[in-house]
């Protein structure tokens, strides 16, 4: 089969969101609407979000909010490059809703804040654009998609890869069936990688508020490798590599398939070569069974070489043959027949950091100025959470969980139930929904 590749360049978008394509005097108008911003959480990926809000030119920064001070500087440093705005700078965001009200809050602080920042913004009125994965519990996905609807605010999770140009096209390519019928997918990420060596807990460095920072999670003694950037292998405040790379991957799955949910999941792993501080798991294999598909996770923190072609993204097998989703490596599908021939598309990433928030933030302030559901809806991000939340479920059971995904309930397992939420630490409440 042979295919022309401009075929799949030519899809925007704004055609994939299924947004109505403007006119250039109504984008014009558009433009022309500035929101108060705040962002909560400044730390390294934060920042990358709110650079491309300023670059819109539809934000007026009003709020930079962290628990560090030291992140917090940063991100002001680096912000100002981009615009002559003068936030005002807050350690706990409470007081930036309350007092600067902003329209639009940026939520880029560690997973297990999202749902009370994001369910506390919408509440106050503002649109948010909360990073992946939603939550660390799948009950407080739940509540957030609830206080989104009540209060009838946009809420865009920074899946970016909706609006990545391969994705998109990607997608078209595989919803088309080029690829014939599919009946198994494959995601998975492998890094390099060795045991690595216990990092002592610290005291905190000056500037920390190391107990808001835990804030509904444990609390625990200061560690340097979990902040910053180190959280997503501690389980107390995140779900390790399938729940930070994972959701992206099980995102694709989800834009794939017309099924919203799988319906049996199990897991196996563990912690095999790492002998640090951290407590994720290394080694992670689990399985999604779909009503007309299988699909599985796989991944490892070491042992990426160059013994086999893609180290991440997703392979759909299909009839016609294979489609490889990547990210730095865009997608290729490799043909059955030996007569076909190989169909590649180049990705097109911002920098820094090989991203499209710029779209997606596109996508999100056209989302509230049309009064639309954004590409990215909290219910979308929902669901592709609780795929790995799922998993990580399974594997802490060590036993397979049949999941009802209408009722949100694992079948016949109250054990497992259990696990569908936690315990906040006093005085933060969990959400209800």
């Amino acid at each position: 089969m042979s295919l022309h590749r401009r075929k799949f360049l030519t899809t925007s978008a704004a055609l994939a969101t299924g947004a109505t394509l403007l006119g250039p005097a109504v984008h014009a108008a558009r433009r022309a609407k500035r929101y108060r911003a705040a962002l909560i959480g400044s730390g390294w990926w934060g920042t990358n979000i709110l650079r491309e809000a300023m670059r819109s030119e539809q934000c007026e920064l009003v709020a930079l909010c962290d628990v560090d001070e030291n992140q917090l500087k940063i991100c002001a440093a680096d912000i100002g490059k981009v615009t002559s705005d003068q936030p005002k700078h807050y350690r706990d965001f409470r007081d930036v809703l309350k007092e600067q009200k902003p329209e639009i809050v940026i939520i880029g602080t560690p997973d297990h804040w999202h749902p009370l920042i994001t369910i506390a913004a919408v509440q106050s009125g503002a649109h948010v654009y909360v990073e992946k994965p939603v939550g660390h519990t799948i009950g407080e996905g739940r509540a957030m998609i609830k206080a989104a609807r009540d209060a009838d605010r946009v809420v865009q999770v920074g899946t970016h890869r909706r609006v990545s140009p391969h994705n998109v096209s990607g997608q078209k390519f595989l919803k088309e069936g080029h690829a014939g019928k599919i009946g198994m997918v494959r995601a998975f990420v492998h890094y390099p990688g060795d045991a690595g060596e216990k990092t002592p807990d610290a005291e905190p460095p000056k500037g920390l508020d190391w107990d808001m920072w835990c804030g509904p999670a444990p609390l625990r003694p200061f560690n340097p490798a979990i902040h910053p950037k180190g959280f997503r292998n501690f389980l107390n405040y995140a779900n390790g590599t399938l729940g930070d790379w994972g959701i992206h991957w099980m995102d694709q799955i989800l834009w794939w398939t017309e099924e919203k949910f799988p319906r049996k999941v199990s897991s196996v792993g563990g912690r095999h070569i790492k002998r640090d501080s951290t407590d994720a798991p290394d080694t992670q294999i689990t399985s999604f069974e779909f009503e007309s598909f299988s699909a599985c996770w796989e991944h490892r923190q070491y042992a990426d070489n160059n013994a086999e072609k893609h180290s991440i993204g997703c392979y759909f097998y299909g009839t016609k043959g294979t489609f490889h989703m990547g990210w730095l490596d865009g997608w290729t599908f490799y043909p059955s027949s030996k007569s076909g021939k190989i169909v590649h598309e180049d990705p097109k990433l911002n920098e820094p950091d090989q991203q499209n928030i710029r779209e997606l933030f596109a996508d999100f302030l056209d989302a509230i100025e049309a009064k639309r559901r954004p590409v990215s809806d909290i219910e979308i991000g929902h669901r592709s959470t609780n795929m790995s939340l799922l998993g990580m479920l399974a594997l802490k059971l060590g036993r397979s969980v049949a999941w009802d995904g209408e009722k949100e309930r694992v079948v016949g397992d109250e054990a497992a139930n259990k696990l569908l939420r936690r315990e906040y630490r006093s005085p933060w409440v969990y959400p209800t929904f």
